[in-house]
């Protein structure tokens, strides 16, 4: 039986979803390097899928093109979308509900938010921008060499194949969130292995310091840049758009601050119903504010230590073996956008073009999985908390069914186009969608949480910052689009 709220406590506004119910904010373990280790998690899901299209694809893409003095672009979306992450964590660890509840709880409701949302996540990741930069890869193995373009077809044939493979190993597991968790530890440690490997033996220790400099060197941007792709470096750098805010739907399943009292979605084949539709929240007290305090800790070390230090250090150790060991202003094929790296890492030495294959197909194919589970996740956790219909059945199965529909939707987008024309269509959705989110989180935490837990003002202006920067963005890219 659900506890009753308590009625010494003064009205909460929970804006146009149900009010939630109150409880006692669970206890984090005793903040420590070593627990943080037992607690943290969430962000190796989003680092996984961050590394792919950002560090691996896009990074050297542009470092080729433009060099180095564009890296402090990537400086500053790894600072704001760690602190947006945050803010949407914030939200989470009180009411237990991820953020995009949070969203639907705002005028005008659940039933306008919910499709927005659904819509820019559908436009983001409905086509499979990184299990076709796989399929690339699974095409060189076989072939010897980088996909051309009259590969095409063979190549989106192998994006189905994939596409197929990805959803089966999310329909697979018991606790989807855990899956994603354990798969994305063991992708870090091979991946960040070998790039450091590649990194220690070929390139020069001055050129590590001229990299090094590049991301905190402020200049112009170049003459000739590309307002579409500058969207797509600035959004996948990090994990911009519906990525970001996917990040509270994985702190709640992990059972992060009120999380543990709301559940989480399970896996497709699971008969159990532990997810609650509405959130709860906890009574300010002293001990629940201290409590509260190491739960912050945690989600600080997560997301700024792990998410964005990871990301700044993948997005290093390619930039650094691009901007010395690529072939400079070099022209990349659509269909061989997840190749190239491994074709310019040839040059070095054969067994690099094995080894570099190997490594882009565990980023690429750890990226579409991580894909995958955001849109599906985050259509699945609106429908659930805005549409009571669809709670006859479990989380899980909706899961379940939502996966079969994306599934369907992917492998019909394999043949709309190549890995970089999907690839630019997924980054250009995901700026606009950075700034309006970092609007909405800003006016959620103000109004939905209670004073004491409210964001410094400075944490208020980094998110006016974002929104800034990534709508300055956007309508850049609008702009040349419609010239």
């Amino acid at each position: 039986m659900k506890p009753e709220p308590q009625p010494d406590l003064p009205p909460q506004p929970h804006g146009c979803l149900p009010p939630w119910r109150v409880e006692e904010l669970p206890a984090p373990l005793p903040f420590s390097a070593r627990n943080a280790l037992r607690t943290i998690g969430p962000g190796a899901i989003l680092l996984v899928g961050a590394i792919g299209m950002g560090e691996w694809v896009v990074g050297p893409m542009f470092v080729v093109q433009h060099g180095r003095s564009i890296l402090w672009i990537a400086t500053l979306a790894f600072i704001l979308q760690s602190l947006l992450n945050l803010e949407a964590v914030r939200y989470t660890l009180y009411t237990g509900e991820p953020i995009l509840t949070g969203f639907m709880r705002l005028r005008p409701g659940p039933g306008v938010w919910g499709s927005v949302y659904t819509l820019g996540a559908v436009a983001q990741l409905g086509l499979p921008a990184a299990t076709a930069g796989c399929a690339g890869i699974v095409f060189a193995m076989g072939a010897g060499r980088a996909p051309a373009a009259s590969d095409a077809a063979n190549v989106a044939w192998i994006t189905v194949a994939l596409v197929l493979a990805a959803a089966a190993v999310l329909a697979s597991g018991k606790k989807v969130e855990r899956l994603l968790e354990r798969a994305s530890w063991l992708m870090i440690a091979y991946i960040f292995a070998f790039l450091i490997w590649v990194n220690v033996a070929f390139v020069p220790a001055a050129e590590w310091q001229r990299t090094f400099v590049g991301f905190f060197q402020v200049g112009a941007l170049p003459k000739e840049m590309d307002f579409v792709m500058l969207a797509v470096f600035a959004s996948l750098a990090g994990s911009g758009g519906v990525g970001n805010l996917a990040i509270a739907s994985w702190f709640r399943d992990k059972g992060f601050g009120m999380g543990a009292k709301t559940g989480n979605l399970g896996g497709v084949w699971s008969q159990e119903q532990t997810l609650s539709p509405t959130g709860a929240v906890f009574p300010i007290t002293p001990e629940n504010l201290r409590r509260w305090r190491d739960w912050w800790r945690y989600s600080m070390v997560d997301q700024s230590l792990l998410w964005a230090g990871g990301c700044i250090i993948g997005m290093f150790l390619m930039v650094n073996l691009a901007a010395n060991l690529f072939t400079p202003g070099l022209k990349i094929s659509g269909v061989a956008a997840g190749v190239f790296q491994a074709a310019e890492m040839r040059k070095l030495w054969e067994g690099f073009w094995w080894l570099g294959l190997l490594n882009g197909f565990w980023i690429l194919f750890s990226t579409a999985l991580t894909n995958t589970d955001v849109l599906v996740r985050l259509v699945t956790d609106m429908a659930w908390a805005g549409a009571p219909k669809v709670r006859r059945m479990p989380a899980g199965r909706i899961y379940g069914g939502l996966l079969l529909v994306f599934t369907v939707l992917a492998v019909a987008g394999a043949f709309l186009g190549d890995a970089r024309t999907l690839l630019a269509i997924l980054g250009a959705t995901a700026a606009p969608i950075t700034a309006f989110s970092a609007v909405q989180i800003l006016r959620v935490n103000t109004t939905l949480l209670p004073p004491e837990l409210r964001p410094p003002l400075w944490r208020r202006a980094a998110l006016v910052l974002c929104a800034l920067f990534y709508g300055g963005v956007s309508i850049g890219m609008f702009w040349q689009l419609a010239r």
